[in-house]
């Protein structure tokens, strides 16, 4: 076999360029000698990653290596790799580095102001996994959607229309513009059935059509992607980090808001009225407001093109805090395993719910309508409550580079309407508003209908951290009816953060719950409380006898099935059956449940500390006979008393 021939490979760091000659059977791991000959004495050897763009590319540590030829990754005479690494640090208190000061301004980064930037990071609230330069290879091959995104991915989108008989000219297999069918983001047909927002899919076929165009026969580009308005780390210019260096290349542009033309949710549906109720029980009890979270799943909207709609089949009242004014959330502790329940039930988290109810005083249930076109429909500090909801639900998707775009989780508020009613409003907000919460560039008001931007000097002087608030603007229609743009320091309005979506509730109800007489969880502060005796109770369970009939219908509620879950009873595979028998209501598997041991010794362990049978009636209640003494009634009247406490 004949020797391989040698090829140059170039390489760039932060220092400059150079160039070896190298023999391709050869190891990435030979080459370090003579990479570091080209390096500062500093250069930490262990750090190097060869990579093969300035940024976003594939970075691979050189130790990682080892026993890879060059030749085995497709290298050719004249490619060039990017070298990255960091410094040793100092030894026994002596470096050979220039530290950076204050005097150094060529090393020091000041704001506009002129005033020197401080050296404590500002970590951002709630930070993603993955930062955004972290690009997936190839997203669509790789990324798992959702069944409901898979299945409108493989439709066309296109709105069919009916032949025009005064415009169409042609016969009845023929097409022209007025009959041919409507791309589904047309804007005249969205202006005809009032539909505000652009579906998802929508949108994505709009923008796509103009990233990719196949005529071209270009390279295929995801047609998403994720504002970010955070200083970008690992900055290819060569600067020291942020907070100690920033350039062009990784500060975050000049926001500018504007109302977000599409929603990733286009319609919420209640499978039940009693969801409702159930939620508005605890205020009328008590006069606090109360917090829910929603479980159930996605579908297909059919009124809106290419459209998803968020089914609720069950709210979940984690531990709270309730006033008459708002709600303090504290920590819930067993959230996994409600989700685990849901995810065994084939739901998921898809919202969040509240309460926003005051009382008219009318006496006639009436209340007071505080949320209209005048005040406010979500206030800032909800915006931004909504916001961080987002960012930790997000919406896995093959069309964004990053694998993720965006979120489905939506917020409802059950408030009071124009008429005195209460009514049911839904929102999303934008990714501007999910990013600007998460980059800690706003804050809510005391003023429920302005968004506050962060003042940097003022929040690094307060919290020691330092942030980086790029400039925010907002385009408004003055009083001479021209559109302008206005800087939205300090405050802009939260109208620019919302998307508004549509509720409501099926024709025909079918709801995977049928039952709703056992008590919901964390509300002691109404008296309402999750026994043992309650569950024996719903689920036939007596002293005398176990009514499985009775057992299987109520073994549909889901705040049943948590509390059974919280019981550490029933195996894994036991817990599975329960669920599925919940959900489909299927005797068969009822009756499988009923034969496994963990089912039967819940229901002893029930049946023991359960409902006890009545007791005898006293013969002081009997009918009286005609010759019966009142005398006695009497007596077993003060006997019983006898025995009683008033403590």
């Amino acid at each position: 076999m004949p020797p391989s021939r040698s090829i140059l490979l170039r390489f760039e760091s932060r220092n400059g360029q150079f160039r070896l000659t190298v023999d391709p059977s050869e190891e990435f791991t030979s080459l370090l000698p003579q990479i570091l000959d080209h390096l500062p004495k500093d250069a930490d050897s262990r750090s190097l990653v060869l990579s093969n763009k300035p940024a976003g590319g594939e970075d691979r540590l050189l130790s990682s290596l080892k026993g890879v030829a060059i030749q085995r990754v497709g290298l050719h005479h004249g490619d060039k790799l990017f070298i990255k690494y960091t410094e040793q640090p100092p030894m026994n208190g002596h470096s050979t580095v220039s530290i950076p000061t204050t005097s150094q301004p060529h090393n020091a980064s000041n704001r506009l102001s002129g005033q020197p930037v401080r050296l404590t990071e500002d970590f951002p609230i709630a930070p993603p996994q993955t930062s955004p330069t972290s690009i997936i290879k190839n997203p669509w091959e790789v990324v798992h959607q959702s069944e409901v995104d898979d299945r409108l991915d493989q439709q066309d989108g296109k709105i069919a229309r009916r032949r025009d008989e005064k415009m169409c000219r042609h016969g009845p297999k023929g097409m022209c513009d007025y009959c041919m069918p409507l791309e589904p983001y047309n804007p005249k047909y969205l202006e005809d059935r009032k539909i505000k927002h652009l579906s998802f899919h929508s949108y994505l076929r709009k923008i796509n059509s103009a990233t990719n165009k196949p005529e071209l026969k270009s390279s295929y580009m995801p047609p998403l992607n994720e504002p970010y308005y955070r200083v970008k780390r690992d900055c290819p210019s060569g600067h020291p980090p942020w907070p100690e260096g920033i350039c062009t290349k990784c500060q975050p542009s000049a926001i500018t808001l504007q109302a977000q033309p599409f929603r990733m949710v286009d319609h919420v549906e209640f499978a039940s009225p009693s969801l409702i109720n159930s939620l508005l029980d605890f205020w009328r009890t008590s006069g606090s407001q109360r917090v829910g979270f929603l479980y159930g799943h996605y579908e297909e909207y059919k009124e809106v093109p290419l459209g998803i709609k968020a089914v609720v089949e069950a709210i979940y009242e984690p531990p709270q805090i309730d006033e008459i004014d708002g709600c303090s959330l504290m920590e819930w502790e067993n959230e996994k395993e409600v989700d685990e329940v849901a995810r065994l039930c084939g739901l998921q988290k898809v919202g969040v719910i509240f309460t926003d109810l005051v009382d008219a005083g009318a006496g006639d249930g009436t209340v007071v309508c505080k949320r209209h076109i005048d005040s406010y429909y979500l206030s800032s500090l909800e915006i931004c409550f909504a916001a961080r909801l987002q960012a930790q639900n997000p919406k896995a998707t093959k069309w964004s580079d990053t694998g993720r775009f965006g979120s489905n989780f939506v917020s409802c508020v059950l408030t009071g309407d124009e008429s005195g009613g209460i009514a049911i409003t839904a929102y999303q907000v934008s990714n501007s508003a999910v990013e600007m919460v998460r980059a800690d560039i706003v804050e809510p008001s005391a003023d429920p209908a302005v968004m506050i931007v962060r003042d940097e000097e003022e929040a690094s002087n307060l919290t020691g951290r330092t942030r980086y608030i790029p400039e925010v603007f907002y385009r408004r229609i003055n009083e001479y009816g021209a559109s302008v743009q206005e800087n939205a320091k300090p405050s802009f309005p939260v109208e620019y953060l919302l998307v508004t979506l549509t509720h409501g509730f099926p024709t025909e109800s079918s709801q995977m719950f049928n039952s709703s007489k056992f008590a919901v969880e964390n509300r002691e502060a109404i008296g309402q409380s999750q026994e043992w005796k309650s569950a024996a109770t719903q689920l036939g369970v007596t002293r005398s006898g176990i009514d499985r009939e009775k057992g299987m219908k109520a073994l549909s509620d889901f705040h049943l099935l948590c509390f059974i879950r919280s019981m550490g009873i029933l195996s894994k595979d036991e817990e599975a059956i329960l669920c599925r028998a919940a959900r489909t209501h299927d005797l068969a598997d009822g009756f499988q449940l009923v034969e496994t041991s963990g089912w039967a010794t819940l229901l002893a362990i029930l049946q023991e500390s359960g409902e006890r049978p009545p007791k005898r009636p006293s013969p002081s209640f009997l009918e009286p006979s005609s010759d019966h003494d009142p005398s006695v009634d009497s007596e077993h009247l003060a006997k019983r008393f006898r025995n009683t406490s008033l403590r």
